[in-house]
């Protein structure tokens, strides 16, 4: 069974960095499109990035776009979200999420993603 882990949140300030991984341990995380999606509470799950299965297509939303970066570490079985130039309006819950999706093509972050980690807590604050 696919068991995702995401480590690397932390409290940060305004316009610092941080890279959150999400790794899995048995299951080779290749084959499946890979999402990054966080929640604040109140708010809805919002979907900011994807990667492809057995792919490097990535896609962000405009929001995070030029300033995280999504990508595979193959050699760790991992796929990381660097994130720069945070704000506080980045603050959340990050979690990742495993799916199934078409091999080769691009990501869609808006379906039901089958697998899911705990999640991170990334704090932006002076």
């Amino acid at each position: 069974q696919l068991q995702l882990r995401e480590s690397g949140g932390g409290l940060v300030q305004p316009g610092g960095s941080l890279l959150l991984s999400c790794a899995a341990a048995a299951v080779p995380l290749d084959g499946y499109a890979i999402g990054w999606f966080r929640q604040v509470p109140g708010k809805e799950r919002e979907g900011v990035s994807c990667i492809g299965a057995n792919s490097e297509r990535t896609y962000y939303i405009d929001s995070v776009k030029g300033r995280f970066t999504i990508s595979r570490d193959k050699a760790k079985n991992a796929v990381n979200l660097q994130m720069n130039t945070l704000n506080p309006e980045d603050t959340a819950v990050y979690h990742c999420a495993a799916d199934v999706q078409t091999p080769f093509g691009p990501c869609v972050l808006n379906v039901d993603y089958d697998h899911w980690g705990q999640g991170t807590q990334v704090t932006v604050s002076p």
